[in-house]
C-alpha cells in the first residue's frame, strides 16, 4: 500500500471509530509512520519505542538484496483505550538471534510497544527484541496468528491491525538461508476487561 494513501485513509478511519469512544473502538488517535520514511538505514541498527501508553498497530518494511539482503523498518502505534489503564511496567524482552526461526510474545501478559534490532553482516540477518508493556493484571485472549508477511521473500510488507480490540503480543518468523528475509505472523490477542491472577498467559 502506497505510504501517501496511508497517510490518507488510517486519520479517516480513526476519526470515524474515535466518535464511539470506548465502546469497542477504543482507538481515537495515533502515532503516523514518520514523515521522513524509515527508522533505519540498511545495515544499521535501531530501536524504536511508542510514545508512553501506545502500542504498535502497524508495521512496514522494504527489502534490499543489494544492501546486505537487509530491510528498511516503520511503525504506526495508537494509544490503548482507557479502559485498559496505563502501563505498570515495560521492559525489553530477551533477544532473538538472527539466522534462526523463532517464536516470541511478551512475557508478563504484555502488549509489544517496540522493537530493536541489530544488522549481522556475516550471516545477512538481524536479530530482534520486542519492548513490552503489561496493563495492571490484565490476560489476554481470543489469541489468533496473521497471515504472513510479506507474503513472499523479499516483497513489501505493510501490516496493519484492522481489528481495533486485537493487540500485538508477539510474533513467530521463518528465515530463508537462500533469499536472506524473513517472514513474520503476528500474534494478535484481545485483552479482559478485568484483572486475572495469571502471571503469563
Amino acid at each position: 500500500m502506497d505510504l501517501t494513501l496511508l497517510s490518507v485513509l488510517l486519520p479517516l478511519v480513526t476519526v470515524a471509530w474515535g466518535q464511539y469512544g470506548d465502546y469497542g473502538y477504543p482507538y481515537q488517535q495515533y502515532h503516523d509512520y514518520s514523515d521522513d520514511g524509515w527508522v533505519n538505514l540498511n545495515r544499521q541498527g535501531f530501536s524504536y519505542q511508542c510514545p508512553h501508553g501506545q502500542v504498535v498497530v502497524a508495521v512496514r518494511s522494504i527489502f534490499n538484496k543489494k544492501e546486505g539482503s537487509d530491510r528498511q523498518w516503520n511503525y504506526a502505534c495508537m494509544p490503548t483505550p482507557q479502559s485498559l489503564g496505563e502501563p505498570s511496567e515495560c521492559w525489553w524482552e530477551e533477544i532473538n538471534r538472527a539466522g534462526m526461526e523463532w517464536y516470541q510474545t511478551c512475557s508478563n501478559n504484555g502488549l509489544v510497544a517496540g522493537f530493536q534490532s541489530r544488522y549481522f553482516e556475516s550471516v545477512l540477518d538481524r536479530e530482534w527484541q520486542f519492548y513490552c508493556c503489561r496493563y495492571s493484571k490484565r490476560c489476554p485472549y481470543s489469541c489468533w496468528l496473521t497471515t504472513e508477511y510479506p507474503g513472499h521473500y523479499g516483497e513489501e510488507m505493510d501490516m496493519i491491525s484492522y481489528n481495533y480490540d486485537y493487540y500485538m503480543r508477539g510474533a513467530t518468523t521463518t528465515f530463508s538461508a537462500v533469499e536472506r528475509d524473513r517472514q513474520w505472523k503476528f500474534i494478535m490477542c484481545r485483552m479482559t476487561d478485568y484483572d486475572c491472577e495469571f502471571a503469563n498467559v
